[in-house]
């Protein structure tokens, strides 16, 4: 047909996909495709424009184009702000030229809050006060918090609340806000980042007393505002007031209930409504009031809409003389303002005669093949811009059908029929006859169709260029007839018709009595031929006529709607023929409704132990009227029955009177009898007591009777309780024991007997043999000798093994036993440490508890593979060489040979290059440098440590080498205690300038606690050789002088009684002044603590100051609630260091704050 041939004429561009509107370059992402893909004939040419300006991706080598497409790649390599702009595609070829959307990329910057100094902010108790967060633009959403400097959220309530610019608001200072550590968090989820603002300290002064004072708003400011959105968009209101007492807020919607959708949250100062929509729209108020006063803000707003299409432009394919009118009409508000362009290029680029323009309508008269071109209309306002290109092709051509090939039409008998032709640039042939018309779309319409009608149809079309032709089938099907369904248990009745499902059924119902329209009882809903009965009664019971009506028919059937329902209850329920444990009930059933009954339940009621309580006695067939049950004795007895069907159990009927049988002597005895020992010479005997139902009569007591397995005469006892306790027994010995109930009427049935043991003891012996054989350095499999069963004193239960294991020249205190239940002599036990000495023992167990432990055995696993190492990190990335540090495994289960280090490239491609491995003998070693490597790449590292049996799990770890070395290097000392408050830095050189930088060991922000710049002092007189030795000789002097005095002393107090007082000292005066005399501690002298070790740590100088990665734990995460996975370690106040010079010019003392 000629339709195929319109796809081998020359088309316009039409552009088929495109990026989205906004492209943001998420760090983390690979790449990022602009694309841009168009069809037409010939092959649309692709060209770009950037910010307006022309732009080719092919001159640009980085980025990657994709072959017949106008699509191209931006890799993600770090350097992409030369990237960010506002893009667009324009492909052309002879005829024309399609236009993309535009297509912002953005580059999102890493957000940080300035670097300041904040002064404390100082108040007095009872006034109003704000921190401002001032947090840093970045890719939303953003999530603010208020934390102290432990990450303790700042509590908030009624009087403390953060608003929605993340500023914390307090209605009146108390004595408790005064804190040093009030910290901003800013957090940023989609590029996954976190900052905090420098912390903030709050004084409260406090006073004798708080003058109370009516409120006032903190936010928002003035009396009134107004807020536009976007239909669809979260409207966000709040209203944070000061004061005292607290103010209350409340909102109204004026003249209005507030929506049923707005929610208050943040104790009544936000409020929130979803999804607004115009309705919405309208004045607001917001009230804050204490017992002082109330103030007020008046809110307005405004739902507006983004343009939206009412009548897009339409492709067109025009004759050569034509008039052709383009359409471009959008709804919005504001409303839409519309833009027409011509291929690409504004209209006023290319003026035309023909052309007229009326504001959404462009008119092309007396239309000429040059007027071929795509259109586009762009309708934008503030809220956003919508884009359509209209495909405008003038030409002369054959007459063109546009309905498809092979269309089949149906209609009734008797009735009309409709076969459609719709046919570009031409009309079809007309065909005589009275019952056939064509109309002027080129349908062709058949009055009163015949069974002769059916058939082919051919419909025609041609003019001076060609012809065109397409076939239909006409189908003429007698009238229809109806089927009525009825739909248990749905209660509905289903109509439908056996005709084309293109006919519409207009069904409405009638029952056996009278019309009615289904929508004239509440209970009753028709929809798609369904007639629902809502809460089915017996009264809707009957004939229904379901009646269905075509254009040019009708018909009718009926059905039958019966309701099924449970069984009324029995009624006259008699009792006759009582008997001392039976009863004769008798009854006479109620209507089943329309199901037989299957059974009747016989329910009891008695008063004396659970009256009110029925209780199931006996089920009967449901074609039985009476039953016989067995009752027990003394019982105050009524009765009633219920009758069950398919449907369910109906209601019970009226009970009977009441009947007590005489008492009698029990019928059963207990059951569950239980026999247990919990002391050696102790058995306890317990059993299931009759139900009170079952004792017959009064006075129930139980018989237990007891006896040794290998006696004849049976011990008895008489208890009313349901247990029993056999003293002074023997170990573990069974017994025979039986128990039989009675009452004042006689003993019940022999009971039956039940043979149990005594109490056990702890086992008295333990396992002998006991070895040991090592699988491999975490399991051995242990074996022993069983215990005979006379020193088992009961139940066995198996066999404990503990391993315990030696560490420091003692055993581990917390051994783990694992229990081998059952009579066996083996068992394996898994979860020991490579490369440790262990003792074990092996006991047995019964009900009692653990027997003797076994001599202990030891024994030594052997070496096994070390665990992971737990640090593993590049401390410094340079052109061609890496610098690695890490940490020794902390379980090395054996003795360490050594390590291996692979590294390969990798750089961001599917092929990677080779494993280069480095094997590191020196177990001692933790650093390693590996050298040249290539610039600008990217490479893994992987770790492991060794021993003799091989090398531990693989830590892993990426680094990129760098464009040029760095000159400077860092370095960081061991991590300090943070109860120290200085700390010194020894081996600098003299008169040298350094950068002391206090960071935390694992800190949730990128930035420093403190950063200064100091100075060694030059070599001084205290440092000369000279200066030492003149200090030197005036100390020795000094020390001569000394000791010539004292010598000169002692001469000359030298007599008798001092000698001896001298032989015998007083011993409590020595002690005293041996107590007093200038105590001596040597932790006086001890260093800090950590001090001793070197800088080691190197850092680029050239990275960036508030990496994460370099000054904290690369473990730091954020998650989607809020809360953050680190330590914090001293606090962040941005001072100066107050830092200590040594005369010695070599060290540095650093106060830490």
């Amino acid at each position: 047909p000629e339709w195929r041939n319109f796809f081998w004429l020359e088309q316009l561009p039409t552009i088929t996909a495109q990026s989205p509107s906004s492209l943001i370059a998420f760090p983390f992402d690979e790449s990022f495709p602009m694309t841009c893909e168009a069809k037409g004939n010939p092959e649309p040419e692709y060209r770009w424009t950037k910010n307006g300006q022309e732009f080719d991706p092919s001159l640009d080598p980085r980025l990657m184009k994709e072959e017949n497409s106008g699509t191209f790649v931006i890799p993600n390599n770090g350097n992409l702000t030369e990237y960010q702009g506002t893009y667009r595609c324009y492909a052309s070829n002879k005829l024309g030229t399609a236009i993309s959307k535009e297509i912002e990329f953005i580059v999102p910057h890493v957000p940080k809050f300035p670097k300041e100094t904040l002064d404390p902010v100082v108040v007095e108790e009872g006034q109003a006060f704000v921190l401002q967060c001032d947090p840093p633009k970045g890719i939303p959403p953003l999530q603010i918090y208020w934390m102290t400097i432990n990450l303790q959220h700042i509590e908030q309530d009624e009087r403390v609340s953060m608003g929605l610019n993340g500023d914390l608001y307090f209605s009146h200072a108390v004595e408790k806000d005064s804190r040093r550590d009030y910290c901003c968090f800013a957090a940023f989820p989609r590029i996954r980042t976190i900052v905090q603002k420098t912390a903030m300290s709050v004084v409260v002064k406090t006073t004798n007393a708080i003058l109370e004072r009516r409120p006032s708003l903190l936010t928002p400011s003035g009396v009134k505002s107004e807020t536009r959105l976007v239909k669809g968009e979260d409207l966000k209101w709040e209203c944070i007031a000061e004061g005292f007492p607290t103010p209350q807020v409340e909102w109204v919607k004026m003249g209005h209930q507030l929506p049923v959708k707005a929610k208050l949250e943040n104790h009544g100062k936000l409020m929130i409504v979803p999804r607004v929509d115009r309705e919405d729209g309208g004045k607001y108020m917001c009230k804050a009031k204490n017992a002082l006063g109330e103030a007020v803000h008046y809110f307005t707003l405004m739902v507006e809409e983004p343009p939206e299409w009412v009548a897009e432009p339409e492709s067109q394919l025009g004759m050569i003389g034509s008039d052709v009118v383009i359409k471009c009409s959008a709804g919005g508000t504001p409303r839409p303002t519309i833009t027409w362009r011509v291929n690409g290029e504004p209209l006023q680029a290319a003026p035309a005669a023909n052309r007229k323009v009326f504001d959404d309508t462009i008119v092309l008269h007396n239309a000429k093949a040059s007027d071929s071109a795509v259109y586009q209309c762009e309708a934008s306002n503030k809220h956003g811009t919508l884009l359509s290109n209209a495909n405008i092709m003038i030409m002369n051509l054959a007459p063109m059908i546009l309905t498809k090939e092979g269309e089949d039409y149906s209609a009734v008998e008797g009735k009309g029929a409709m076969m459609h032709c719709s046919v570009f640039n031409d009309s079809p042939e007309s065909v005589e006859g009275p019952r056939f018309s064509v109309h002027d779309n080129g349908s062709l319409e058949i009055y009163g169709t015949a069974k002769d009608d059916a058939g082919q149809y051919t419909c025609l079309a041609k003019n001076t260029e060609g012809s065109s032709a397409v076939d239909a089938a006409l189908y003429v099907k007698g009238k229809p007839l109806l089927l009525l369904l009825l739909v248990i248990p749905v209660q509905s009745v289903r109509c439908g018709s056996q005709l084309n499902p293109s006919w519409i059924l207009l069904p409405s119902f009638v029952d056996q009595y009278r019309a009615f329209h289904p929508f004239s009882v509440h209970r009753y809903f028709v929809e798609n031929g369904v007639l629902q009965i809502l809460n089915v009664s017996h009264g809707d019971q009957g004939v229904y006529t379901c009646v269905a009506r075509t254009p040019v028919d009708r018909d009718a059937a009926s059905s039958r709607l019966t309701v099924l329902d449970v069984p009324d209850a029995p009624q006259y329920l008699v009792l006759s023929e009582h008997k001392s444990k039976s009863v004769k009930l008798k009854w006479i059933p109620g209507d089943d409704h329309n199901s037989s009954t299957t059974e009747f339940i016989i329910e009891y009621e008695e008063s004396q132990w659970e009256p009110g309580n029925w209780k199931e006695l006996l089920r009967v067939p449901g074609n039985h009227n009476q039953a016989v049950p067995k009752l027990h004795g003394h019982v105050d007895y009524r009765f009633r029955v219920s009758a069950v069907n398919a449907v369910g159990r109906g209601p019970p009927g009226e009970p009977t009177e009441r009947y007590k049988p005489p008492p009698a002597a029990p019928d059963k005895n207990p059951d569950n009898i239980k026999i247990e020992g919990h002391l050696p010479h102790e058995m306890d005997i317990n059993w299931e007591p009759l139900l009170p139902i079952e004792h017959n009569g009064p006075g129930l007591e139980y018989k237990v009777s007891y006896r040794r397995q290998d006696e004849e005469d049976w011990k008895e006892d008489v208890v009313k309780r349901h247990s029993f306790v056999v003293k002074n027994t023997p170990t573990f010995v069974p017994y025979e024991i039986k128990i039989q109930a009675r009452n004042h009427q006689g003993w019940g049935p022999e009971p039956r007997i039940v043979t149990g043991y005594s109490g056990e003891d702890f086992p008295s012996a333990a396992p002998d043999d006991v070895a040991v054989e090592v699988v491999n350095g975490s399991v051995v499999k242990v074996s022993w000798t069983r215990v005979h069963k006379d020193k088992l004193h009961g139940h066995l239960g198996g066999y404990r093994v503990t391993p315990h294991k030696h560490t420091f020249c003692f055993l581990d205190k917390e051994a783990r036993s694992l229990a081998f239940p059952g009579d066996r002599d083996h068992g394996t036990v898994p979860g020991l440490t490579p490369f440790s000495e262990y003792s074990l023992i092996v006991m047995t167990f019964n009900g009692r508890g653990n027997g003797p432990g076994s001599h202990p055995l030891t024994f030594k696993t052997p070496q096994g593979v070390p665990e992971r190492n737990p640090v593993f990190r590049v401390t410094d990335a340079q052109r061609h060489t890496v610098s690695l540090l890490w940490a020794p495994p902390s379980e090395p289960n054996g003795i360490l040979t050594g390590y291996l280090l692979e590294y390969q490239l990798i750089n961001d491609t599917e092929e990677v290059g080779p494993l280069q491995p480095v094997n590191i003998s020196n177990p001692n070693t933790t650093k390693w440098t590996l050298r040249d490597l290539e610039p600008v790449s990217k490479y893994k590292l992987y770790l492991r440590s060794c021993t003799m049996v091989g090398c531990g799990p693989t830590v892993s770890e990426e680094c990129t080498t760098t464009l040029e070395t760095s000159v400077g290097v860092w370095k960081i000392s061991e991590a300090l205690n943070t109860s120290k408050t200085f700390h010194v830095i020894d081996g600098l050189d003299p008169g040298t300038e350094y950068t002391v930088r206090l960071i935390p060991n694992s800190w949730l922000d990128n930035s420093s606690i403190f950063e200064d710049v100091i100075t060694t002092g030059l070599t001084g007189v205290s440092t000369q050789g000279w200066f030492i030795g003149l200090m030197c000789a005036i100390a020795l002097l000094t020390l001569i002088v000394l000791i010539a005095c004292f010598v000169n002393r002692n001469k000359g107090g030298k007599y008798s009684v001092k000698e001896k007082e001298d032989l015998h000292p007083d011993v409590e005066s020595q002690g005293m002044n041996d107590d007093t005399f200038c105590e001596y501690s040597d932790n006086d002298e001890k260093p800090l603590k950590g001090s001793q070790h070197s800088l080691s740590r190197e850092i680029k100088a050239g990275d960036s100051e508030d990496s994460l990665v370099d000054y904290g734990d690369e473990d730091v995460q954020f998650n989607e609630d809020g809360s953050f996975i680190g330590e914090y370690a001293g606090r962040k106040e941005r001072k100066r260091a107050n830092i200590s010079l040594s005369t010695a010019h070599h060290y540095a003392a650093l106060p830490l704050r």
